[in-house]
């Protein structure tokens, strides 16, 4: 089966209705090549600075650095880009609320071998999530042309539907090519994998992931985020960070106070949580 590639303009419930059929879609030029440029120079000294993985999987010649809310002022665009987001709540929509699971540059190196086929849904301990209940919609942003050659990344369109814990091969994968500021979207059951960097040039991708809110979250967001840069974002980019309550009652802070209330003292109090739904949910087969 081929990877679908949207158009920019295509909106997020096309998105959303291709990610549901084939587990992932690419979106070609969402952003342009002025908005790379500006997030390689505010990140290239953190990048520069980061070390290849420790193992295999995270690949020995493959650098990735995370932290690029505090880091980098045009992360903050693509986390928050509307066709995103509207293509994440889509896809998520059978839960309460979602917050933001991973920030990362993954810059795969020459000579990188290819990633092995996996589930990103396994770093929740490999729990067996039902088959077709989505807790994760991921983003793969080419800050670099993706091509076979170089690394793109691997997917097996269709697979969010196969059984857990399959053993696939780089041979059953396609492989996501794509031009600079387009972006690969996928969800976490879909079998998927780093390609090998057969070329002299580093392969480079924005990951940038969402997930339920009440699972926890891959990177630390309230560690990666000093409190004093938390402090000057924009509330919906703090929500989410995962400053809000998950579900109905998730996340608050001693004597039942939203998270922003504590980070913000300019925030005014806005209740406990959204009763109404929760109730809505206990109703539902």
């Amino acid at each position: 089966m081929a990877i679908e590639h949207l158009k920019a303009d295509d909106g997020a419930e096309r998105v959303a209705d291709v990610l549901a059929r084939d587990g992932c879609a690419v979106i070609d030029g969402l952003v342009g090549r002025d908005v790379l440029e500006r997030f390689r120079a505010e990140m290239q000294p953190w990048l520069d600075a980061t070390r290849s993985g420790p193992d295999d999987f995270s690949g020995r010649r493959t650098r990735r650095t995370g932290g690029l809310v505090a880091r980098s002022a045009t992360a903050r665009e693509l986390i928050t880009n509307p066709t995103v987001l509207g293509a994440v709540k889509r896809v998520l929509a059978h839960g309460t609320t979602f917050h933001l699971h991973l920030t990362q540059v993954i810059a795969i190196g020459p000579g990188e071998a290819a990633q092995p086929i996996h589930r990103d849904q396994w770093a929740f301990d490999f729990f067996p999530f039902p088959k077709g209940y989505e807790v994760q919609c991921n983003t793969l942003w080419a800050l670099t042309d993706f091509s076979e050659a170089n690394g793109a990344t691997r997917v097996v369109p269709g697979s969010h539907r196969f059984e857990d814990k399959l053993q696939l091969r780089p041979e059953d994968t396609e492989p996501a090519e794509m031009e600079a500021g387009s972006a690969l979207l996928y969800t976490g059951a879909l079998y998927h994998g780093g390609g090998a960097n057969r070329t002299d040039a580093v392969r480079m991708g924005i990951n940038v992931t969402y997930a339920l809110s009440w699972l926890r979250q891959e990177e630390n967001q309230y560690l990666s985020v000093p409190r004093e840069i938390a402090r000057e974002l924009p509330e919906d980019l703090l929500r989410l960070i995962g400053y809000a309550r998950g579900a109905y009652a998730l996340g608050y802070v001693d004597d039942l106070r939203d998270p922003l209330d504590v980070l913000r003292s300019d925030h005014a109090p806005d209740g406990f949580g959204d009763l109404a739904r929760a109730r809505d949910q206990l109703r539902r087969p």
